[in-house]
């Protein structure tokens, strides 16, 4: 058998695994072999019979291909059903993936709590695990522990892992304080146009990091400095924030970060950065202080938040199928503008009194959507740096504005290609027209039609037009959804548990 097929057999057995939350012992002792056995299987080193990898697939409750990968798997949706009961908020997608990379900091043990089980985190833990970090699920596979080695060995890392997934970019803050040199692959993720780096680069070559980009690597140098005033960002996004703490958070000294994000997914890296030592002022607001330590070495317990994105993905789903649905766990906080909005437009909606996430620090409510005739709104719908409505919500609101009377502007100015994606919704019988690549005009109410489409190659407008087929009457499909299983967590199961008809499947 050809070396690439026992890599591509490895590799698929090793997905498997980590999805089911075992560990290669767990998996040998299932098997009657040894963890050395498997971990040969897993690197595409030991030949594999057609009847081992049965076994496995049996044991894993996987569908292993006998040979080659596995085909991209698709959406059924039967649409046109009502929603009912209740479903929970999961944690966060981008918290937990900015977690796992500040976990590079610590040279103890962390634990994460209920973290996402989506491709982005397995994404990561690839590459943590190629460069030596020891990653397992445990308690049920419900969370996750992180053990770093002693040394990373960076040069074995996951290229292909990397390239699909953007949040590489955040392992450079913390990696220019463990290693002077060291390469990464250029970040890759959804599809959204033109997306500059350079934000990043500015605030860290501040503690003396260097890039320079050559044939899709990142090659990086580091002379350590000190920042000598407050570092401004020329761009108040979650990312660069997140970069600009990971690297505060050991450099020995006090580091002010001005026009910072405080979104949800920053203000959890600042919560996990105190809980590893590293006291932060201004959470919440647009100016960090962070007094880093040298050196991090403890065992810690966290507990992400729940993720406000996937609250607005539930909340436009009750609202498409005219539903009424209670959404637990919503991180109101990171909601309020948008229900403003939507409360201006007719939604009616009942909330409970607010209690503390597990980490003690983020508001949830419980939120009780109602059947609505919503009218478009009078004013345009765009994103707003947090407080205001968030960027990733942007695109529900064009599922939304396609049930409501009358039309409504959608500006999506962050993003070069996002609005052209959520055109998509017109073979579902909605009516949008593109003005230019950031403007779109939604008309409702929308006769809804059943379609069989390609999934958008960006994540929210491809739950976007998910969302879409399930309010059309019929049967729909929607082709090649791993870029919905890289931000939500068995998003069809879960919307099955509430009513929804959506089958999973492969093409043969």
């Amino acid at each position: 058998m050809a070396d690439d097929y026992l890599e591509r057999i490895g590799k698929l057995i090793r997905d498997a695994r980590q999805h089911r939350g075992w560990t290669q012992s767990q998996l040998a002792e299932a098997l009657g072999t040894s963890q050395s056995a498997v971990n040969r299987i897993e690197r595409g080193n030991q030949n594999i019979s057609l009847e081992m990898i049965a076994r496995i697939g049996e044991a894993l409750d996987s569908e292993i291909v006998s040979l080659g990968y596995a085909g991209p798997m698709h959406l059924r949706v039967v649409g046109g059903r009502r929603l009912s009961g209740s479903i929970d908020v999961k944690t966060s997608k981008n918290a937990c993936v900015a977690l796992l990379c500040a976990s590079l900091l610590n040279k103890g043990r962390t634990v994460l709590r209920r973290v996402a089980r989506i491709e982005e985190v397995f994404r990561i833990l690839e590459v943590l695990g190629s460069i030596g970090v020891r990653t397992r699920w445990i308690n049920d596979g419900v969370d996750l522990e992180i053990v770093p080695p002693a040394e990373l060995d960076l040069d074995a890392i996951d290229a292909e892992a990397a390239r699909r997934t953007r949040s590489i970019i955040m392992f450079l803050g913390p990696l220019l304080h463990r290693v002077n040199r060291f390469k990464l692959p250029y970040a890759g993720g959804c599809d959204l146009g033109t997306r500059t780096v350079e934000p990043h680069m500015i605030a860290l070559r501040r503690f003396g990091l260097d890039v320079t980009a050559t044939e899709g690597i990142y090659h990086a140098e580091v002379q350590r400095s000190s920042p000598d005033r407050p570092i401004v960002l020329t761009e108040r996004g979650d990312t660069v924030t997140e970069n600009a703490l990971l690297a505060a958070a050991r450099h020995d000294g006090v580091t002010v970060i001005r026009n910072a994000s405080s979104n949800y997914m920053v203000q959890d890296l600042c919560f996990f950065l105190e809980a590893l030592g590293v006291q932060v002022e201004g959470i919440g607001t647009t100016t960090l202080t962070v007094h880093g330590v040298p050196t991090i070495d403890v065992d810690v317990d966290y507990s992400p938040s729940e993720d406000p994105v996937e609250a607005m993905s539930l909340l436009a789903a009750a609202v498409v199928t005219e539903s009424e649905l209670t959404i637990r766990r919503v991180p109101i906080e990171f909601m309020e503008i948008e229900l403003a909005v939507l409360e201006e437009m007719g939604l009616n909606q009942d909330r409970s009194a607010e209690y503390p996430a597990d980490n003690g620090r983020t508001r949830l409510v419980d939120l009780t959507v109602h059947p609505s005739k919503l009218e478009a709104p009078i004013d345009k719908i765009h994103p707003m740096p947090f407080p205001g409505l968030n960027i990733d919500n942007v695109p529900f609101f064009a599922a939304i504005a396609a049930v409501a009377q009358g039309k409504t502007l959608i500006h999506d100015w962050v993003y070069d290609n996002r609005a052209i994606y959520l055109t998509d919704l017109n073979r579902l019988g909605g009516r949008l027209q593109l003005l230019d690549p950031h403007r779109v005009l939604v008309e409702g109410p929308t006769r809804w039609r059943a379609a069989e489409m390609m999934c958008p190659p960006a994540l929210r407008p491809a739950v976007v037009v998910l969302l879409g087929m399930m309010a059309a009457e019929g049967t729909s499909v929607l082709r090649n959804v791993y870029v919905i299983n890289r931000g939500y967590e068995d998003l069809a199961e879960r919307l099955n548990s509430v009513g929804a008809q959506i089958e999973t499947f492969r093409d043969i």
